[in-house]
């Protein structure tokens, strides 16, 4: 899934990138408010996390902006400031959550988690296609009651697939959804990963889930 991380601290943004990147989120990040929307203007997130001091516009001038111009992302607002009255202002302009620095970066992504699923409509964390279970908010993957061990990237790539079973994906796309702007993947990045996932899914003679669409792309879907 795709983040955008908007936070002037160079120290705190690096230390999210790194920490968020390894939990499987692609993470586009911006230190002001200027950076952050010119990459909201080209891209789609899956979730925003929006510091509210930033030098130039304020992470809530930032918030107005981008609700008045229609854009629903989810936010989550990151501030040291924790008056009730700053947390009602965030809230009244539309952030769907927020969190007061120090923080956990294990309640952040919680939190994360939990306001995506919001978004979707969907009040489970769990999604289930055939004997495959993937538990989002754990980040468990079950076949068959059976535990798998997927890497970062693996769970990222059938976490794509799963959101929308039936659903082909092309590998831009994948792509997109996975990889931050400051990653350049190999090119043959998207379809290791699918060959991967494919034994660690059939690891005997269970029938496949993922499927390639010739010249299209990839799906995920219960055996014929």
């Amino acid at each position: 899934m795709r983040l955008l991380l908007v936070e002037d601290s160079e120290r705190l943004r690096a230390t999210l990138v790194r920490a968020l990147a390894r939990l499987g989120y692609a993470v586009d990040e911006a230190r002001d408010g200027d950076e952050a929307m010119a990459h909201a203007k080209v891209n789609t997130y899956d979730a925003i996390i929006l510091d509210l001091m930033l030098p130039g516009k304020s992470g809530l001038e930032l918030l107005e902006t981008w609700r008045r111009g229609g854009d629903l992302s989810p936010v989550i607002i990151l501030t040291a400031l924790a008056s009730v009255a700053d947390r009602v202002r965030g809230l009244a302009l539309g952030a769907d959550d927020y969190l007061v620095k120090p923080f956990a970066i294990e309640e952040l992504a919680a939190r994360l988690e939990a306001l995506m699923r919001r978004h979707r409509g969907q009040a489970d964390s769990r999604i289930r296609v055939a004997d495959l279970e993937i538990d989002l908010a754990a980040r468990l993957v079950r076949r068959g009651g059976a535990p798998l061990s997927l890497t970062a990237r693996e769970f990222s790539v059938l976490e794509c697939l799963a959101r929308h079973p039936g659903r082909v994906f092309s590998r831009e796309q994948i792509e997109i959804r996975i990889y931050g702007e400051s990653e350049s993947p190999l090119s043959n990045a998207v379809d290791a990963a699918i060959y991967s996932l494919r034994r660690k899914l059939s690891p005997g003679d269970e029938p496949p889930l993922i499927h390639t669409r010739r010249g299209l792309g990839y799906v995920l879907q219960e055996p014929s």
